[in-house]
């Protein structure tokens, strides 16, 4: 397959880039400054840049987005209006998003980041992410797929066993290895088509 991957670069997207060229896939890396990335070609292209997005598209057999939201006090509206762009041109690709934990319900009648506990740091992101999975429920053309890690993700061993959720989170955390293999799991054997799912470790 062709796999295009955006935010290539990230703790997250780095992670996802490795998995799928070790699993033999044409990987293309998109990053902003072009950062080169081993077993894969690399591309530097903004996520904003519609016309970009519309040609790699074109040219891939799934687009992984793996752009998180500002972490340094920068505005959060430009990611949520990248993302409706993307729907508003339908495109044929298959999407693969990589969304966020404060999404997750819990009870099944709020959301993660509104319980007294969640850490207020992560707060604006969960917010984001939020309205991110909002625009892509809504979206009837478009085949898309979202991932939400379990709260914690970081960086750990590649055990190559998670469990799989739907709404709810499942575990504590994550590895970014062992998400990156649930990832290109999915892409290659989708099972969550136009729906958002999560895994823990």
């Amino acid at each position: 397959m062709k796999i295009a991957i955006y935010g290539a670069a990230g703790m997250v997207g780095s992670e996802i880039t490795q998995e799928a060229v070790r699993r033999g896939h044409e990987t293309v890396a998109i990053t902003r400054t072009g950062t080169p990335v081993e077993g894969s070609t690399s591309l530097s292209a903004d996520i904003s840049d519609l016309p970009t997005f519309q040609k790699i598209t074109d040219h891939s057999d799934v687009v992984v987005i793996s752009v998180p939201p500002p972490r340094d006090g920068g505005a959060h509206e430009a990611l949520i209006t990248v993302h409706k762009n993307i729907l508003e041109i339908e495109p044929s690709t298959r999407l693969f998003v990589v969304g966020g934990a404060g999404a997750l319900q819990v009870g099944g009648d709020r959301f993660l980041k509104d319980v007294p506990d969640f850490p207020a740091a992560f707060k604006p992101e969960a917010e984001t992410m939020t309205k991110v999975l909002e625009l892509y429920n809504a979206a009837t053309k478009t085949d898309w797929t979202m991932l939400a890690p379990a709260p914690d993700i970081a960086p750990g061993p590649r055990t190559g066993k998670y469990t799989i959720g739907r709404d709810e989170p499942v575990g504590a955390s994550i590895t970014t290895p062992d998400f990156a293999i649930a990832v290109l799991d999915e892409i290659e054997s989708p099972q969550h088509i136009r729906s958002r799912f999560t895994v823990a470790n």
